[in-house]
């Protein structure tokens, strides 16, 4: 049998219990021994003669940065680490360095956030967001206000990056009458075709788009990426939506883009820094939707990402190809 642990750096067993349920937790013990004790890095020394034998680890959210050091020293013979969560980018590379294979359901993470992000531009392109706070002081004044927003029929919709999460939204938007533009500048003309999809400038997609969508992967190429240059183009009712990082936008820009023509929007479930410092305008203003970070699993939502994980280690226990193992080279354009 496999020997496996539970990696979680706050020790958050409730947390493992939730992703991790019974199915994925009897599916698992049946080809690997799981150690009785969370491990983090803090208790590694404790843990070390259990742990020089441990081929595989799981985690979710939380998943402790180990160094090549802490590897080598502990984890001997460790050669596969399944993470049932999203972006690896914070933990991966060491691991990746001394040759573990590195597993993420981001695939499945992508699932909810789509869908969240589909939801929201379905009701953006109808003008819903303002509607529902201006209703409450002056039913009229709010039904002229969305009489300036084009529905879903003929409108563009741009999708800032078509990774995992992007390339879905744009899926769950085929039925609809929109046409697509694309800012990724790492999408495949040939690809771009069989998405259907336009692939454009920024600017271009700002200046065009009624409503905008980031789903851009966090990386320090894209930390204040869009600003200024990109905000002050917005059409008039035009929406923003963030579901990707709050770091990749000039703050101060967008505020300024929306309080210079209040009938724009901002949809953000993600903020820099999040949640955003008391006294933020962005807490104050009426074009300002802020959620706290819920476009991801959640839920039973999160335990689909174990049952990919769960699937993943099974063809790893069986020799077969691996569907959602992380390259280095991936890490270079991913989330």
């Amino acid at each position: 049998m496999i020997k496996a642990a539970f990696m979680s750096q706050n020790l958050n067993k409730g947390l493992i219990d939730r992703v991790y349920g019974h199915e994925s937790m009897a599916r698992i013990s049946k080809h690997a021994v799981i150690y009785e004790e969370l491990i983090n890095r803090d208790n590694l020394d404790t843990h070390k003669e259990y742990l020089k034998d441990v081929e595989v680890i799981f985690s979710t959210w939380g998943m402790p940065v180990l160094s090549k050091q802490d590897i080598e020293r502990y984890l001997p013979k460790l050669k596969a680490v399944f993470y049932a969560a999203g972006s690896v980018q914070r933990f991966a590379r060491p691991l990746l360095d001394r040759g573990v294979i590195v597993c993420s359901a981001w695939a499945a993470n992508a699932i909810p956030v789509a869908e969240y992000t589909l939801a929201l531009i379905l009701l953006a392109n109808k003008g819903f967001f303002q509607n529902s706070v201006k209703t409450k002081r002056n039913h009229a004044s709010a039904r002229d206000y969305t009489e300036t927003f084009p529905g879903n029929y003929n409108v563009k919709v741009g999708i800032l990056g078509a990774g995992m999460v992007g390339t879905r939204v744009i899926e769950l938007l085929k039925p609809f009458s929109v046409e697509v533009l694309v800012f990724d500048p790492f999408l495949p003309d040939e690809k771009a075709e069989k998405l259907g999809v336009k692939k454009c400038s920024l600017v271009e997609i700002f200046s065009q788009c009624q409503t905008v969508s980031n789903h851009v992967a966090n990386l320090p190429s894209t930390v204040k990426m869009l600003n200024k240059e990109h905000f002050s183009r917005m059409l008039p009712n035009a929406t923003f939506i963030n579901t990707g990082r709050g770091a990749q936008v000039v703050e101060e820009d967008l505020i300024k883009a929306l309080k210079e023509i209040p009938t724009r929007t901002a949809i953000l479930d993600v903020t820099d820094p999040e949640p955003p410092a008391p006294g933020s305008e962005l807490l104050k203003m009426e074009n300002v939707i802020l959620t706290s970070h819920i476009a991801g699993s959640m839920g039973c939502e999160v335990e689909r990402m174990s049952l990919y994980m769960t699937e993943e280690f099974l063809r790893y226990v069986e020799g077969k190809e691996l569907k959602y193992n992380v390259t280095l080279k991936m890490l270079e354009t991913m989330a």
